[in-house]
């Protein structure tokens, strides 16, 4: 049998002679039943206990997975608390991986504002106190100096797609510090649950540089470095040593930047994202998400996107991905850059984005409007208000991605009726506690005329004896597919037009559902497949992908070849490796 490089410190995966794959291990006993990749617990079979020496470690009925499945299931119903519910589950997958990954695949749409948006904030918060076992891969300010070495530590040896995370501005909760490696752990387990990157290809990446949380510094019990976060020139130099670490140990890996402050967010996409292949998911991903969700509200007022007029609340690293991407929309349905960008209002803090304001970021610039653009509004102050904006725009989409709770208020909606019989109103921001408004108040105050998404899972509206869907607006739904697509095709680079190809691909995916901004949460794998399948074409036709073997597939053959890659959560067989250590 040929000798292929181990995937992991502990086992490679191989082919038996009748062309089926088992785990060639090289660890046993006690230790194997602590490696959550390994680990079946009261699967083994007797053939595997004998070999791999865990005769009496484990009970003795060999369970299958259904018989696991069904008793996890009933002890995580007992749970009370959405948190206690995230920390069961994330122990579990502590223990026992692929019990874990077929439970998430029966009840995705349950578990999922579990273990991400709402409760992965709540879990955040409090990540120190409830640490319990290592998962992913932390670097700090005093260890970056050698972080080729630290690298060498991690067992997996052919890591495709890391999630990191500075935590300085995680959900709409802000600087988090070390606690925001709950929300990369919780980002790769949807890789691998909605889009099908193997577990063993995953890295969840902490870049602890600091916290200017002084009571996280003060808590004896924080798990970071307890000093302010780096800044200016030695903040760069700690990437820079990461990205070089990373690209030396992991060449095939993609990058997903997470949480990261809004101006460094955007410089640090642009300075590595040719360096190494990288998106920015709370940009790009969210972008993506928006952008496919005001497709399929404008195919169901029976317009198309170039009637609408669009007001995005927020200019940090959310709002203007939306922008960018509704701009980019607008372009590629046939508007010119200076006309896509004429539709397209962002209002921040101070009213309207404009020049002069006092704090303009370079990359707020492209969207801030000149005293021309504004000449004939009826405004009563310097900067035109989030409400003069909607009525003088004659804005017919409102998005937010501010964090600010009840932000929308009922004369601003209602003012979109008299621009738009259908109003599109997106609150998108997270967790629930911070979204612009309510779905069941939108419905209400236009009369069940609003066309209405979220950041986080709402039950439908029930008003005037109609039931009225609320789309979720996860961004859920684009990036398991766009980094998938770009592990499949290999993409030298994570290019415009493929996250432009995830947006689209969701928007059509999504009419197949009827009367809906997005699909149901329960098809979110299958959307994951088309989204890769069309990520990895349009790496193909704009020459990026360094995977040769799918060039020149057809499209049913590219479908065909990404599924079969998809990762499945199921036992192989184990068989003790000749160098294996008793």
């Amino acid at each position: 049998m040929p000798v292929s490089p181990r995937v992991s410190r502990y086992y490679d995966v191989r082919r038996g002679e009748d062309g089926h794959r088992f785990l060639d291990v090289n660890v046993t006993g006690f230790s194997l039943l602590h490696i959550p990749l390994l680990n079946k617990t009261t699967a083994f079979t007797r053939e595997e206990r004998l070999a791999l020496g865990i005769e009496g470690l484990v009970p003795p009925h060999t369970s299958t997975l259904e018989e696991q499945k069904d008793r996890t299931y009933l002890r995580y119903l007992e749970q009370t608390t959405d948190l206690g519910r995230h920390e069961y589950l994330r122990a579990l997958q502590d223990r026992n991986e692929v019990l874990f990954y077929a439970i998430l695949a029966d009840h995705l749409e349950e578990m999922l504002p579990i273990l991400y948006t709402p409760t992965v904030g709540e879990a955040v918060r409090v990540f120190s106190h409830i640490y319990r076992y290592p998962r992913g891969f932390a670097v700090s300010t005093e260890d970056i100096g050698r972080v080729e070495d630290l690298l060498g530590n991690v067992p997996l040896n052919d890591v495709r797609m890391i999630v990191a995370t500075d935590s300085s501005a995680i959900l709409g909760i802000g600087d988090q510090g070390f606690g925001g490696m709950a929300i990369s752990i919780g980002k790769l387990s949807l890789y691998t649950a909605a889009g099908g990157v193997g577990p063993d290809k995953t890295l969840p990446v902490e870049l602890d540089v600091g916290t200017d949380r002084q009571d996280l510094i003060d808590d004896p019990l924080y798990l970071g470095v307890h000093h302010k976060r780096l800044t200016g020139s030695e903040y760069d130099e700690f990437l820079d040593r990461f990205v070089e670490g990373v690209a030396a140990r992991y060449p095939k890996a993609i990058i997903q930047w997470e949480d990261f402050a809004r101006g460094t967010a955007f410089r640090v996409l642009e300075r590595y994202r040719k360096v190494v292949p990288s998106f920015n998911d709370d940009i790009q991903g969210t972008g993506a998400m928006a952008l496919a969700g005001v497709i399929s509200a404008s195919r169901l007022k029976g317009e198309r996107l170039t009637d609408q007029v669009f007001v995005v609340v927020g200019a940090g690293a959310g709002g203007l991905g939306v922008a960018m991407a509704i701009r980019q929309g607008l372009m590629r349905a046939g508007l010119s850059y200076a006309d896509a960008n004429a539709r397209i209002f962002v209002v921040d803090r101070h009213g309207l984005l404009m020049h002069g304001q006092p704090g303009l970021e370079a990359f707020q610039l492209s969207f801030a409007r000149s005293p021309q653009d504004v000449a004939g509004w009826e405004v009563a102050g310097e900067w035109p208000t989030l409400h003069e904006v909607v009525v003088n725009a004659r804005a017919t989409s409102l998005l937010g991605l501010t964090g600010v709770p009840g932000l929308f208020r009922q004369p601003t909606v209602e003012a979109m009726l008299v621009n738009t019989a259908r109003p599109i109103v997106f609150p998108l921001s997270n967790p629930t506690s911070n979204v612009e408004a309510q779905p069941a108040d939108l419905v209400r105050w236009t009369h069940g005329a609003a066309i209405v998404a979220s950041g986080s899972p709402f039950a439908d509206v029930e008003y005037g004896g109609e039931r009225y869907p609320v789309g979720q607006g996860n961004n859920a739904f684009i990036f398991p597919g766009l980094g998938f697509g770009a592990v499949i095709s290999r993409a030298r680079e994570i290019t415009d037009g493929m996250v432009m190809e995830a947006a689209q691909t969701l928007a059509d995916e999504t009419a197949q559902y009827g009367e809906r901004v997005y699909p149901p949460v329960s098809a979110i794998r299958e959307i994951s497949l088309r989204v890769a399948v069309r990520v990895a074409r349009q790496a193909i036709n704009e020459g990026v992908c360094a995977e040769r073997r799918i060039r020149n597939l057809t499209d049913a053959e590219l479908e065909a070849f990404v599924r079969r890659r998809q990762w499945v959560p199921k036992y192989l067989p184990l068989r003790k490796a000749a160098d294996a250590r008793d």
